[in-house]
């Protein structure tokens, strides 16, 4: 794995026109897609929820005013019913990973600028050594007007120190905020921490199908009324990235179950933190289905979108966070998302796990 990490983690997320006639939802045909009984040779693990599976019509609907290029064409999907984590992995739980294993995040290791150069334009020079130092990118409230929404250096900053045991860098600490999702977690730490716990990641498809809680062509995971945003998730509220009146409770992250779980019991489906899945990111790739009927299970593209860079590995990521606002990303959205480079972290990212009833008689063998 990688052992350095991207200071400029977002992509640009290209918008691609869809066709009307590529976009019209037709029925899908639910003879052969029914939803799947929990096992009854299985207990519940602790902390999760079964999850039915089903089929539903992933992407944007065409409803939706806000959704993004990447988000259409919307297209049938069936997946298998699993486990899911009814939360995002928090603090504590994290932390006891460590204990157990002595794993060093990413984020805390040492920067190899040999390595880092690889990734970089020929002829880049070298930084100075005190900028070559662990850390990850810490939110910074910026002062005054913004000029340009989309100058996300404006309040996105390299901290040296910054990890998810110090979420502000160096003399911060999680003391107090254990029930808060585990942030500063890059791609392969949230792999590591899902293996020793005996599971994995969802996929992009089992996520969205979870979040819809049952409700096919809902933009939320509550159901449809906006209005009620401040009430079911954590995201940013007041101005963008200046002002946060904290209407719904919380400037920064808040502590699992601080808000109404969806329909199938699972929480902060929208907002709190992002979460990783383990597809990789092409924009294409919702069209790419489209053209194959019903896609059974999806595992996400075989490759990463490389757009500019040769290098760039990216997995989708969902959910949104408590940076999401409507005049910016409305990513609190289910079939919002958006591309995470597979070698970095921010203290608005976590994950959470799933489980296939054949992972747990596995492991119970």
């Amino acid at each position: 794995m990688i052992k350095t990490r991207c200071i400029y983690w977002l992509i640009a997320v290209l918008l691609f026109g869809c066709k009307e006639n590529r976009e019209q939802e037709e029925p899908v045909p639910d003879e052969k897609y029914e939803a799947t009984e929990q096992p009854r040779d299985l207990e519940v693990p602790h902390g999760m929820v079964w999850i039915p599976g089903g089929v539903i019509r992933q992407g944007a609907t065409q409803e939706d005013k806000q959704a993004m290029g990447h988000e259409k064409p919307s297209h049938p999907v069936y997946v298998d019913g699993f486990f899911m984590d009814e939360t995002e992995v928090t603090n504590r739980e994290y932390a006891q990973f460590i204990e157990a294993t002595g794993y060093i995040t990413l984020a805390e290791r040492e920067i190899s600028w040999e390595e880092l150069q690889e990734q970089l334009p020929p002829g880049t020079p070298k930084p100075a050594d005190s900028l070559l130092q662990p850390g990850s990118l810490v939110f910074n409230k910026p002062e005054g007007k913004i000029n340009d929404p989309h100058d996300f250096t404006r309040w996105w900053v390299w901290k040296i120190g910054a990890s998810w045991k110090q979420p502000e860098g160096s003399g911060s600490s999680i003391e107090g905020r254990e029930d808060h999702p585990v942030v500063h977690i890059a791609y392969e730490d949230a792999v590591a921490y899902s293996e020793w716990a005996g599971r994995r990641l969802p996929t992009e498809a089992e996520w969205e199908f979870a979040a819809r809680g049952g409700e096919e062509n809902s933009r939320f995971s509550w159901g449809d009324d906006e209005s009620v945003l401040e009430e079911r998730a954590n995201t940013w509220t007041g101005e963008f990235p200046v002002n946060n009146n904290e209407a719904d409770g919380f400037e920064g992250s808040a502590p699992v179950e601080s808000f109404p779980p969806n329909a199938y019991g699972l929480y902060d489906m929208a907002g709190n933190v992002w979460e990783f899945t383990s597809d990789f990111y092409d924009p294409q790739y919702y069209r790419k289905l489209l053209d194959k009927g019903v896609a059974e299970n999806p595992q996400g593209p075989e490759n990463a979108y490389k757009g500019y860079n040769p290098n760039l590995n990216a997995k989708v990521i969902k959910g949104g966070s408590y940076l999401c606002h409507a005049s910016y990303c409305a990513s609190y959205r289910v079939s919002a998302k958006m591309p995470q480079t597979m070698d970095s972290s921010h203290g608005h990212l976590g994950f959470r796990t799933v489980a296939t009833p054949n992972m747990l008689r596995k492991k119970n063998n």
